[in-house]
């Protein structure tokens, strides 16, 4: 068969297989259940799944951008796209296309402060016009602290900051920097703020996880060093208020998983009919063995896969996140489609529920870095573009 006419094969099965899983719902949408294995078993299968590489690796700082200390100096390639970029920043009005495709490949830790805001339209492309955007939005957000933040102890909120309060310290639980209680005040602040500024959906388990990124590159444009370890107090007042209000209002920007459950279960459904078309044996695998895949995709959409990848790891994906269209979203999608294709070996080794569920749970990642995020992106792109226009080539 000739590759177009294959092509349109796996897209007709594609359109077909959506629409049976929209008409009816109850055939595709798995009940959302938590998962029956234990936590040391966990330990134990992620240890002896591990590849025999250097035991220490930063879990934040281990980015091949970077010139910073511990790493290597940057090649001729790195040094040429740092000039890039700087020469595209220091125009008057950025070219927020052409930044596009340059961030598509990961941005240069020096230059990836000013970037995201940029990609997320929390800074306008006029130079002239940013430092007074950023006076008044950071003004803005310390205006809601002083309108809203003692009401946290009050009986109709109570309830939303005492969560708050407890998953504060399981975020990034290894990484000392998110330890230190300077750092858990400013994200309860900023958490909060997000729960009343944001009714709809309020406060949900899993949205402190996606500061973190956005806190860690903007701790960067203060410092040099690694930030693993590094202590923000020695930071000036105005340095860490801007950090806060920065990291307040891009995630802000960014797109919300748990605000549009119907988009999630159809980002589902498309991640399972990918699977089927791509590789049919792993979907049979996890029928034989009773995995529902809500059980494990369901953190992995809402949490943008950051509990599967070190934080150095999700900040590179995230540079190709903002430079994509609705990267957080539907390019998310297709990132966690290959993904899953990603582990097929390891799948089909597992012979049982728990194992299964072990394994996609806890994913040999530890030691992953730019290499193997950027060979992650390239799948889920092919992917798109194999996918995305499905319906619309049916239709026409």
């Amino acid at each position: 068969m000739l590759p177009s006419r294959q092509r349109l094969l796996q897209r007709s099965k594609f359109v077909c297989l959506l629409c049976l899983c929209l008409s009816n719902p109850s055939s595709c949408f798995f009940s959302i259940l938590p998962p029956d294995a234990a936590g040391e078993h966990a330990a134990l299968h992620r240890q002896r799944s591990l590849p025999h590489r250097p035991p220490v690796i930063p879990l934040v700082a281990r980015m091949a951008d970077q010139n910073t200390s511990g790493t290597p100096a940057m090649t001729e390639r790195e040094a040429s796209r740092l000039d890039k970029f700087k020469q595209l920043l220091a125009g008057p009005n950025t070219d927020l296309e052409e930044l596009r495709k340059l961030s598509w490949s990961g941005i240069p830790r020096q230059v990836r402060p000013i970037t995201w805001k940029l990609l997320s339209g929390y800074l306008p492309a006029n130079a002239e016009r940013r430092d007074s955007v950023l006076q008044r939005k950071r003004q803005e957000y310390f205006g809601f602290i002083q309108q809203y933040y003692d009401s946290r102890n009050d009986e109709h909120h109570q309830d939303t900051y005492r969560q708050i309060h407890i998953d504060i310290p399981r975020t990034n639980p290894l990484i000392p920097l998110f330890q230190q209680a300077s750092v858990q005040e400013i994200f309860e602040r900023i958490l909060f703020i997000w729960a009343i500024r944001h009714p709809a959906s309020g406060y949900v388990q899993g949205i402190n996880d996606l500061v973190t990124p956005f806190f860690v590159v903007y701790v960067f444009e203060y410092i040099e060093e690694e930030v693993e370890n590094f202590d923000v107090s020695s930071l000036q007042e105005e340095a860490l208020r801007n950090i806060e209000a920065d990291s307040f209002w891009c995630k802000c920007k960014q797109w919300n998983p748990s605000m549009c459950v119907l988009l999630f279960f159809f980002n589902v459904v498309i991640i399972i009919i990918i699977i089927i078309i791509l590789t049919e044996s792993v979907h049979r695998h996890m029928q034989q063995y009773e995995v529902e895949y809500l059980q494990f995709a369901f953190r992995w959409m809402n949490n943008l896969l950051m509990r599967e990848l070190p934080l150095r790891c999700t900040i590179r994906l995230w540079d190709t996140y903002q430079a994509e269209p609705e990267g957080f979203s539907h390019f998310h999608l297709y990132v966690c489609a290959a993904f899953l294709v990603r582990w097929r070996k390891e799948i089909l080794e597992e012979r049982d529920f728990q194992g299964l569920m072990i394994l996609l749970q806890n994913l040999p990642t530890m030691h992953w870095g730019n290499e193997e995020v950027s060979v992650l992106l390239a799948e889920a792109y092919r992917l798109k573009f194999a996918f995305a226009d499905a319906p619309n080539h049916y239709k026409r």
